[in-house]
């Protein structure tokens, strides 16, 4: 008995890890025929209006910076994902790169969805 119930609370943890959204907001990611699996403490989203989310926390570039320098101080190595929706503005993306580059970030990654493999 005991043995089931260890394992149906093993079995409830994996399945809730795998439906937790990666750190930001959900956007509609777009897709790439080569993707690898990034991951990074710190997310940034940017929504289709182009609104940017640091830990689903809705802020400006300047204040990115500034948030952004703060966790350099404490992980100097720290990496970041950018998590940017189809259809949001290329400009947006410059300003959270620029502002990440800014704060001393050097990791940086862009997430995707991979494409169907083609038969």
């Amino acid at each position: 008995m005991i043995d089931t119930v260890f394992f149906l609370l093993v079995f409830f943890m994996m399945a809730s890890l795998s439906m937790t959204v990666h750190g930001g907001i959900p956007v509609n990611l777009p897709r790439a025929a080569k993707a690898e699996a990034a991951r990074a403490p710190v997310s940034i989203s940017i929504s289709r209006e182009g609104v940017i989310y640091l830990e689903r926390e809705a802020i400006e570039p300047p204040q990115l910076t500034a948030r952004l320098q703060e966790r350099v101080r404490t992980e100097p190595e720290v990496g970041l994902v950018i998590e940017a929706d189809t259809d949001a503005r290329h400009g947006r993306v410059v300003d959270v790169m620029d502002a990440a580059r800014l704060a001393g970030i050097g990791k940086m990654a862009i997430a995707v969805i991979p494409r169907e493999a083609r038969r």
